[in-house]
């Protein structure tokens, strides 16, 4: 599993880096064939909000790619949300394939 992690508009810290990374371990656990995960952390300065920290994670399974986005006031809060949605995608299909 080939993991690539951006941050844009800013510079993480080694900490948010470590944090997005071992929790990224836990998805080899629902799929055993990821190519590929991206994920993208993103300031939002546009609109002046509450909700500002956007996570983004694109996932590479063979002949799938799953995509999910979520914003909010912590880059931590955001990627939880957005790994859990991840999860429940893979699921899903996974479910829809064995059946």
């Amino acid at each position: 599993m080939n993991v690539n992690i951006q941050s844009v508009r800013f510079d993480a810290d080694a900490k948010l880096m470590e944090y997005v990374n071992k929790k990224l371990q836990k998805l080899g656990t629902f799929h055993e064939r990821i190519i590929e995960v991206n994920v993208f952390l993103k300031l939002d300065n546009v609109v002046h909000t509450i909700k500002d920290k956007i996570a983004e994670i694109r996932v590479h399974v063979p002949r799938h790619n799953f995509f999910v986005k979520s914003t909010s006031k912590s880059f931590e809060e955001s990627f939880d949300t957005a790994l859990d949605s991840l999860i429940n995608q893979i699921k899903r299909k996974k479910e829809k394939l064995a059946a």
